[in-house]
């Protein structure tokens, strides 16, 4: 049986205060296993994206956790002061976030952006930081990393941009990757390039991934299990063949009836 890596229990994450409060995340829970890939499924404001940034404590100023838990080991990551969440994020919860053209910062080179996180989470000579940026460029199929480290964001395409976000969530070689709509911006031979390459990453590391998507093509490319949310809450959760056959919520077979009706009218 897999290991349980993360537990999230009885989430709450709202926005305003007393009476004016509304629940974005409704009380919702589910544990994320080593080596499997766990997506939210859901359309845009379902809570999904506010799901991870709860689990990562980066919410906006006016977004707030009211209560839950999120365990990582025996470890409540909600308790933790922010100097030993830091070192949390990155070496065992890496992320990669929706937009690599806002993500990324346009007056660092890809090897600087790397290697911040790799100052922060290792022990590493200058040299061995430029050795371990070429080799996660090399991992997430950047050709001639040794030159492109030196490159700013302005000189990659959009899906090299999404390679090098993906380098800087591994670069703290983590537990688990969440990965927030990665792929949403790209065409879909690029999008295609980055599921393979986050399965090819997650089989060679043992990493459990945490995807987020609205699209259920990409879901039936990469899940082991599915969670539906609805309104912040998680209404239906299978495995990845149960969802698509068996649906059993009225609303996870709408989107499953959307996505094909999409597909028949390409087709046509």
């Amino acid at each position: 049986m897999s290991e349980k890596l993360v537990q999230i229990k009885n989430l709450v994450t709202s926005i305003g205060a007393r009476e004016r409060k509304t629940h974005i995340v409704n009380n919702i829970s589910f544990d994320i296993k080593r080596g499997e890939t766990f997506v939210l499924l859901g359309e845009s404001g379902s809570g999904k994206s506010i799901t991870a940034l709860s689990i990562m404590r980066l919410l906006p100023t006016a977004i707030k956790i009211t209560s839950g838990e999120v365990l990582l080991g025996n470890k409540n990551l909600f308790k933790l002061p922010e100097n030993k969440m830091r070192k949390i994020r990155g070496a065992n919860i890496g992320m990669i976030f929706q937009e690599p053209q806002t993500s990324l910062n346009p007056v660092l080179t890809a090897g600087q952006q790397i290697s911040e996180t790799l100052n922060q989470h290792k022990n590493l000579t200058k040299n061995e930081c430029i050795t371990r940026c070429v080799e996660l460029l090399t991992a997430v199929g950047i050709p001639e990393p040794a030159r492109r480290i030196n490159e700013y964001p302005h000189q990659f395409s959009g899906g090299m941009k999404q390679r090098i976000m993906i380098a800087i969530a591994l670069a703290g070689d983590p537990d688990l990757l969440i990965a927030d709509e990665p792929t949403t911006a790209l065409d879909v031979t690029i999008q295609l390039q980055i599921l393979g390459l986050l399965k090819n990453l997650q089989k060679k590391l043992n990493m459990a991934i945490l995807f987020i998507s609205h699209d259920l093509g990409v879901v039936k490319n990469l899940a082991d299990y599915v969670y539906i949310m609805k309104d912040g809450n998680i209404i239906e959760h299978n495995s990845k063949v149960n969802i698509f056959n068996y649906p059993k919520e009225k609303y996870t077979k709408e989107l499953i009836d959307t996505k094909n009706l999409e597909r028949k009218k390409v087709i046509d």
